[in-house]
């Protein structure tokens, strides 16, 4: 034997490959390697295990916080104030960035590490037949040759070809989708099959659900199918999220905006004559005026207060960005099974050869494992079932292995999804499913093979008779049926109308087998059956689910359906959701690997069904959509929906039927596996952005008006004394940016919903953050905020300087006032910042009461400030006089007309531009009828 397997076998298609040729090529035999062979193989090709990646350390997640053009210059800042000796200004500083890189880290340190999971899914151990004897081995010792033994609950250890089969299913749902136990042969299938096609294939951590099988491994660690989804996630990539990106860009703009004004304002102080640490101060206070220290940390509790909503309906985030970009979202990409449907197989459409005119199908109603409802003719009720139909599924009960169990209110079944269908059908009408299995005692049974194609029941009738029940494919039961070839061509047709419409189709029939039958074989099973009739089955689409993806088509969010389901399966289901037209189009696997990655960009963008998908196509439909510029969405369950949860934009992974590794890959998980909460979620993530829009509009405006104050100081104020006279220092500034932003803007993320939320487009996640509007009202409401605080400033101060009282106490009374002032601007103008479009009595003075509870506890909080002794020495402030009190209310409520001026200026244009529009439309519809009309005149 071979001392090298792994290249003699690379880039073998071994699902196209006889059993025989199979185990000739991987040179080895029924009777296992030998043990020094295997031995050399392992050493050859390593251990059967999936390499794990390396997260990034914690030094790292440190270094990624502090990486901001803003925090370095906070950090020089802090760095220049303790060097000229302004040791409380500096350490202030430097606690405020200490604060936000700790929240920062905490929050990365949590994420998941979806390589670890999906190296757990390896199985402990596998039996393995060596020296022609069988024997347990570690997993990771398995090798390429290897005759593996499977049974009923094994996890497979490795890729393998299968050699004998006997009645085997394996759960293969978290590798490829398909939503029920895949039943397995040994016979070749064409070379281009998709992995959920290669039914001769076993595949590494999929479950054997029935039967046993012996198999050679074919592909171990990093070569299987479960090792090719671990590579595919180390090349998929991580997107920046929108509002990442968005801060990002304001935050180098900022910083060069800070960093070149600072210059030019300590050089003005030098030109001005103020002494080189006084113009160093100065720059160093415009800096700590400028940078909006409080806003990482509303970001960040804005969306932890957006995740508490999310998981309130069933949406629970893992990465905190992922909040706003859900509400950026363009395309969902959706797995089906669960999702957009039930994950509950249903029995809707029935067919006897006697019960009905020839071609009439009778219908099931009620949906999932809830034996709830009735039969139905032409979408009309049509009584009780006739005793041809109780046949049917009397037939359908008795040849069946599943059983129906309750938990309370919930319904569900033991054993086969298709099987558990029939039980249900049979007592939704009117089937007495315990009394019907007690008269008819089972005496033998033939389980459903892959070979026959159907499964078959011996059972004793309540006379004494003993009767043949059968079900399976319609070929295989219709080949065993005493009919003639007109009511076989019907039944055919009935199957293929079933089809078309994604059901799954079983056939039943029955045949007397006399007193003394015992047992059954391959003669009882040959002919002579009664053709009882066909029972259509399908796992219907959740109803919420279809008026979630209406919502979300009014939205503008275009739904897309990728599964692993067969193409007409997925169509019907899509037809169904209002994703497709009746007899739209829809892709499979082959044909999107076929497309270049050009190609496949046009047929994402115009296809919103694609079925038979295999990982990397998921990966590479995700990858053309956000390269047509899409925030892209999308959901799955099982493993092969990694890659591609961890490329999109938003991954969302199931909660109840997810993985682990789907779970580690994504960034939202659903507690209810429903497409509804994925909507909601959107609609949530719509909100929060809405809100820190807000945050920012109000954020801005105190910045740029304390850099505005100190400027306008600098250049104009008179020198006493050789010191400069200043309205607010560095350290009163931290204090209207931490203290009195935070207090008021964090209210602002508990807004109530806007109305329209759900009716406007998704937003351009390249539209920046800071929109024209915001940046003309951030001007605005300074520009303002600084008059009133330098007026009032001046006021105070040379008021007591005509009084003759010139002191240093003055002097940090006239600061008060102004720093009470721009507090106060603040608390009103936050009742403007509600909402950026309608006035407070139109979305209602108390729909979010916090930002009342956010004014009373910095009222209390400003109190303390102008009255406490200790404030006075931390921050050197001053108490307050009544008089002070009213003159800064008085001032601060300038704000509100100005707003309400404002607000009332924008809306006259936005009416005039709706206005405008209509006017062009009408024009080109009046011009369109009129063009008509001449074109029909002329002929």
């Amino acid at each position: 034997m071979s001392q090298s397997v792994l290249p003699s076998s690379a880039g073998i298609a071994w699902h196209s490959l006889p059993a025989g040729e199979a185990l000739s090529k991987i040179e080895s035999a029924e009777t296992g390697l030998a043990t020094d062979e295997a031995a050399r193989r392992l050493k050859d090709v390593g251990p059967n295990v999936i390499q794990r990646a390396k997260g990034d350390s914690a030094l790292k997640l440190l270094f990624r916080q502090i990486n901001d053009p803003l925090i370095y210059v906070l950090l020089a800042s802090a760095a220049l104030a303790m060097i000229m000796g302004e040791a409380i200004d500096g350490s202030v500083v430097l606690a405020v960035v200490v604060l936000n890189t700790a929240i920062g880290f905490v929050q990365e340190l949590r994420a998941g590490k979806a390589i670890e999971a999906l190296a757990g899914m390896v199985p402990q151990s596998a039996t393995v037949v060596r020296d022609g004897q069988r024997s347990v081995i570690s997993a990771a010792d398995v090798v390429p040759g290897d005759v593996v033994v499977l049974e009923a609950g094994d996890k497979i250890p490795a890729d393998a070809r299968l050699l004998s089969v006997k009645n085997l299913h394996v759960d293969e749902s978290a590798l490829t989708g398909e939503s029920v136990p895949v039943d397995k042969q040994i016979d070749a299938v064409p070379e281009d099959a998709g992995v959920g096609d290669r039914k001769n294939l076993a595949f590494g951590g999929t479950l054997v659900t029935n039967g046993n099988a012996m198999a050679v491994v074919v592909a171990t660690g990093g070569k299987t199918e479960l090792g090719r989804i671990s590579s595919m996630l180390h090349e998929a990539t991580e997107i920046e999220t929108p509002l990442t990106r968005s801060m990002a860009k304001v935050g180098r703009v900022l910083t060069i905006a800070i960093v070149a004004v600072a210059l030019l304002i300590v050089g003005v102080a030098l030109f001005r004559g103020y002494p080189p640490v006084d113009a160093m101060l100065a720059g160093i206070s415009l800096a700590v005026a400028a940078i909006p220290e409080g806003l990482p940390a509303i970001i960040t509790i804005s969306l932890a207060i957006g995740v508490q909503r999310m998981a309130r309906r069933r949406a629970v985030i893992r990465k905190l960005p992922a909040v706003e970009t859900l509400g950026s979202t363009g395309v969902i990409c959706s797995d089906k099974t669960g999702t957009l449907t039930r994950n509950e197989m249903t029995v809707r459409a029935l067919w006897t050869p006697t019960a009905q005119a020839a071609g009439e199908m009778l219908e099931v109603t009620g949906v999932g494992y809830a034996p709830v409802g009735e039969l139905c003719r032409g979408g009309a009720p049509a009584g009780e079932a006739p005793e041809p139909v109780r046949a049917l599924l009397r037939a359908g009960l008795l040849c069946n292995d599943a059983r129906m169990k309750r938990e309370g209110d919930t319904c569900g079944i033991e054993g086969d999804p298709t099987e558990g269908a029939l039980v249900v059908a049979a007592q939704k009408l009117g089937v007495d499913v315990d009394a019907t299995r007690r008269e008819h005692r089972r005496v033998d049974a033939v389980p459903f093979s892959s070979e026959r194609q159907l499964m078959a029941t011996l059972h004793e009738a309540p006379g004494g008779e003993r009767v043949i029940y059968m079900k399976g494919a319609p070929e295989a039961v219709l080949g065993r049926a005493a009919i003639g070839d007109a009511e076989r061509a019907e039944a055919m047709a009935q199957v293929e109308r079933m089809a078309a419409q994604g059901m799954r189709v079983l056939a039943v029939a029955a045949r007397p087998a006399g007193r003394d039958a015992a047992t059954l074989d391959e003669e009882h099973l040959a002919e002579g059956f009664e053709l009882l009739g066909l029972e259509g089955m399908i796992d219907p689409p959740r109803p919420e689910a279809i008026d979630a993806i209406k919502a979300c088509h009014e939205a503008g969010i275009t739904v897309k359906m990728i599964t692993g389901d067969h193409l007409a399966t997925a169509r019907a289901i899509g037809e169904q959701l209002g994703l497709v037209q009746v007899g739209g189009r829809a892709m499979n696997g082959t044909e999107i690997a076929r497309l270049s990655d050009e190609e496949l960009r046009a047929a994402a963008a115009s296809t919103n069904v694609f079925a038979r998908v295999a990982p990397e196509h998921k990966l590479r439909l995700v990858k053309a959509l956000q390269a047509d510029g899409k925030v892209v969405a999308m959901t799955g369950d099982g493993v092969n929906d990694a890659p591609a949860l961890k490329q999109a934009n938003i991954g969302v992974a199931m909660g109840i039927t997810g993985t682990a590794v789907s779970k580690e890959s994504a960034d939202v998980v659903l507690t209810d596996d429903n497409f509804a909460s994925i909507r909601a979620a959107v609609e949530e993530g719509r909100r929060v952005y809405d809100n820190l829009v807000k945050a920012l509009a109000f954020v801005l405006p105190t910045n740029l008006g304390e850099a505005l104050i100190l400027l306008v100081a600098v250049m104009t104020f008179p020198i006493l004394g050789g010191a400069p006279l200043m309205p607010i220092t560095a350290v009163q500034i931290l204090w209207v940016n931490l203290v009195a932003t935070v207090a008021l803007s964090l209210p602002l993320a508990f807004e109530a919903m806007e109305k329209d939320v759900m009716g406007r487009p998704p937003r351009d996640p390249s539209e920046p953050i800071l929109s024209k509007f915001v940046l003309v009202r951030t001007v605005i409401v300074a520009v303002l905020m600084t008059a009133g605080a330098i007026g009032l400033f001046l006021y105070e101060y040379f008021t007591e300087v005509r009084g003759g009282v010139v002191s240093e106490y003055a002097y940090r009374e006239a600061q008060t006032a102004a720093v009470t002032t721009v507090v106060l601007f603040q608390i009103f103008y936050v009742l403007n910042c509600r909402s950026l479009r309608d006035s407070m009595l139109k979305i209602g003075l108390f729909s979010n009461p916090w930002i009342y509870v956010g004014i009373a506890a910095l009222l209390a909080l400003q109190l303390c400030f102008v009255y406490a002794p200790f404030m006075h020495t931390l921050f050197g402030s001053a108490p307050l006089s009544l008089g002070a009190w009213i003159k800064s209310i008085l001032v601060a409520m300038t704000i509100l007309p100005v707003m309400s001026v404002e607000r009332w200026w924008r809306g006259r244009r936005a009416r005039r531009a709706e206005e405008s529009e209509r006017r062009a439309a009408a024009s080109s519809a009046v011009g369109g009828v009129a063009g008509a009309m001449a074109h029909r005149g002329r002929a």
